[in-house]
């Protein structure tokens, strides 16, 4: 395990886990968006003007974004699309794994109930040749980071 400290962050694979489709598409460039804050609530005791009490109330997980160059057609832009273009929402799970050099995996993120918010298509100019890319985003409920042993 030694070999592997610290993790480089370029060796990574998305699965998308839906028996709906097939194959789903999922090389990315960059996925961000992977944390997790503890919403507080601060309550003030009668009588106690030192400090306030903070309660933990709920989980809170931002939307997770995933880039890539842009795929003109692919099933999951088409399931981004559904929804968007006509409110008809399927609900993904997804798997983030990071990977060593031996393509073993080091760390899993299992997302769930992945729903598309926003699509993005980089900047169009002709003065440039840029690679055109694409920004998906997804809101999920939460996600578990499974034990990987190997």
């Amino acid at each position: 395990m030694i070999n592997y400290y610290p993790p480089r962050g370029f060796h990574f694979q998305v699965q998308f886990l839906n028996k709906q489709f097939a194959v789903i598409d999922s090389m990315f460039q960059s996925v961000s968006g992977l944390s997790a804050s503890v919403e507080i609530t601060e309550v003030v005791e009668g009588g106690e003007n030192r400090f306030k009490h903070k309660l933990p109330q709920s989980v809170r997980f931002p939307n997770l974004v995933l880039k890539r160059g842009m795929v003109p057609d692919s099933t999951l832009l088409r399931w981004c699309n559904s929804a968007i273009e006509n409110f008809e929402f399927a609900p993904m799970d997804l798997l983030i794994i990071l990977m060593n050099d031996q393509m073993l995996p080091l760390k899993t993120w299992n997302i769930k109930g992945a729903l598309p918010v926003k699509c993005e298509v980089s900047e169009l100019n002709a003065e440039t040749s840029n690679i055109v890319i694409e920004t998906i985003e997804l809101t999920y409920k939460y996600f578990t980071i499974p034990n990987v042993s190997f």
